[in-house]
């Protein structure tokens, strides 16, 4: 098991993770907000986990963008998320799409940052080849 540590500090305009060429504001009016930093981790990290699947089965490709839309349950007072869809652009030849879209079922099995999500959190993963 490992153990990392992140510190967040008060800031000026809100919680502040600090960095070297300037804290991230944790506050949707100055940045993004931490639901939407989580959002924004579930793509970068199904991303990440996507292209080691697809280096692995030896699938030659160039990946563009990720695009992310969730959806937050309004009925629960403090609107946790309800369910995310990552969408990865990428440009892989014609005769490896089947390959390419089966693959996808393997990112959440490998990605810790969906692995710690509550299992209620619905994901779903797509590939539009460009």
């Amino acid at each position: 098991m490992t153990v990392d540590k992140i510190q967040l500090i008060q800031g000026e305009k809100g919680m502040e993770l600090p960095f070297e060429s300037g804290n991230w504001v944790m506050l949707r009016s100055e940045g993004y907000s931490p639901v939407q930093s989580l959002v924004a981790a579930i793509g970068a990290c199904g991303a990440y986990v996507y292209q080691s699947i697809l280096e692995s089965s030896r699938i030659e490709y160039t990946f563009e963008k990720v695009d992310i839309d969730y959806e937050r349950e309004i009925d629960i007072q403090s609107e946790p998320l309800k369910e995310v869809k990552v969408t990865f652009f990428v440009s892989i030849e014609e005769k490896n799409h089947g390959r390419a879209e089966r693959s996808l079922k393997l990112i959440s099995k490998h990605c810790p940052v969906m692995q710690s999500l509550d299992p209620k959190i619905k994901i779903i993963e797509e590939v539009v080849f460009i």
